[in-house]
């Protein structure tokens, strides 16, 4: 079957890119051909890129300002939806016919609002067109409390998600599939994130052996990894109390990914709060990119899968996930971590039966002894990331996702 992802970016290391790469691997190995359609793509894939289906595109981010700034129904807005949804209709339209699209899988375009006229363009697309698809839904405009305030009531209730009946609707957590159906009376399947447990993953070689000299780090020391944009959700700030209250200046904070996202005074303040708490907090996203890249000076830039390797323990205090991605990474990578317990962690995570410092919103004495024992004593963790390595092949493989695909398309 040719199977196309449609999404507003395709690229780089967020979360619905990452999934869409190990489904379009999965799907692949079903004997499918896969094609791309996206407003950013990544290297040099069989598809077509639409920059105005981008959720930066400036049509986009207009609407969505307009959309998005009160409560009253706006007549003028209602018109430029539909202006702009039937503009989109068309390089849509073509990708899908140029690539002879038996199947589409949306990625995140009916869950999220950033990109409101893609979600009708596709919406009618599909229905004009009797194609069948699956929406992958990773997180739904009623869990931002920035969507709350709208103009658009009836037009999100239509396309986000929209009820058709060729199109099957995928969730990322039971809280949603149960939202869900509640909000808007669809079904859905569950996806959760999953990592190719069947292959080792990488450790430490000749490029990446220097990682921890490039950032100023020893052997003797703690790398303790925060594998995570730099926002509030992401609760960093409990890493930083870990680490003072760890009070050993082996201890160092390692910050892999870019802030920026939601503006800079959050990395702002985290680094106020590290140097009145004199912790070691080290921002190294300059040196982080999607590929490894020699720079000409003799400099480097090394992936995130090159950081997992040098890392003693993985810091993962994230206040809402709408899963877990860097959690299953850091299970993958057999690393030990601190957690806290957000609610789709307790709900679909840790029942599971996995093992970390848990902690619930706040650092606790408990979890600071156990960090501590671990790092003090790396052998008496093995047990513990072996025993979660074989959890995470059991429920959050390619096996566990190509059993889910299976009956996906066949149903």
């Amino acid at each position: 079957m040719r199977i196309g992802f449609i999404s507003t970016r395709l690229a780089g290391t967020d979360g619905v890119s990452l999934e869409t790469h190990k489904l379009a691997a999965v799907l692949r190995q079903l004997g499918h051909d896969i094609f791309y359609c996206a407003g950013e793509l990544e290297g040099d894939v069989p598809g077509m890129l639409i920059p105005e289906i981008h959720f930066r595109d400036a049509v986009a981010l207009h609407l969505g300002e307009w959309a998005f700034s009160g409560t009253a129904a706006d007549a003028g807005l209602d018109a430029a939806l539909r202006q702009r949804a039937q503009q989109l209709k068309r390089p849509l339209r073509q990708f899908l016919t140029d690539y002879q699209i038996e199947y589409v899988i949306a990625q995140n375009i009916f869950a999220i609002p950033m990109q409101l006229p893609l979600a009708q363009a596709l919406t009618e697309l599909l229905a004009e067109m009797k194609l069948p698809g699956l929406a992958h839904n990773h997180d739904f405009y009623w869990e931002r409390e920035r969507f709350q305030q709208n103009r658009i009531p009836t037009f999100l209730d239509t396309y986000f998600p929209p009820a058709l009946p060729h199109l099957r609707h995928a969730v990322i957590n039971s809280a949603a599939r149960r939202a869900l159906q509640k909000r808007r009376g669809l079904d859905s399947i569950l996806i959760p994130n999953v990592f190719d447990f069947d292959t080792p993953a990488p450790g430490i070689d000749p490029y990446n052996e220097d990682f921890r000299r490039a950032i100023g780090l020893n052997d003797d020391d703690w790398l303790i990894l925060q594998p995570t944009r730099v926002i509030p959700r992401k609760g960093i700030e409990l890493s930083i109390d870990l680490l003072a209250r760890l009070h050993d200046p082996r201890a160092k904070l390692v910050i892999t990914h870019q802030a920026g996202d939601e503006g800079m005074e959050y990395l702002h303040q985290l680094q106020r709060m590290a140097d009145a708490h004199h912790v070691d907090l080290r921002y190294v996203a300059h040196l982080i990119d999607d590929n490894r890249r020699p720079l000409p000076d003799g400099r480097k830039r090394y992936t995130l899968w090159d950081t997992y390797p040098h890392a003693n323990l993985v810091a993962y205090p994230s206040l809402y996930e709408g899963f877990g991605n860097a959690l299953i990474e850091t299970i993958y990578f057999r690393k030990p971590a601190l957690v806290n317990r957000y609610a789709v962690y307790a709900e679909d995570i840790g029942p599971l039966g996995f093992q970390f410092a848990e902690i619930d919103g706040a650092i606790t004495e408990t979890a600071v002894a156990t960090i501590h024992r671990w790092l003090e004593q790396p052998n008496t963790t093995q047990a513990i990331v072996e025993h979660n390595y074989q959890l995470g092949l059991r429920h959050f493989s390619y096996q566990t996702l190509r059993a889910i695909l299976q009956t996906v398309m066949t149903g």
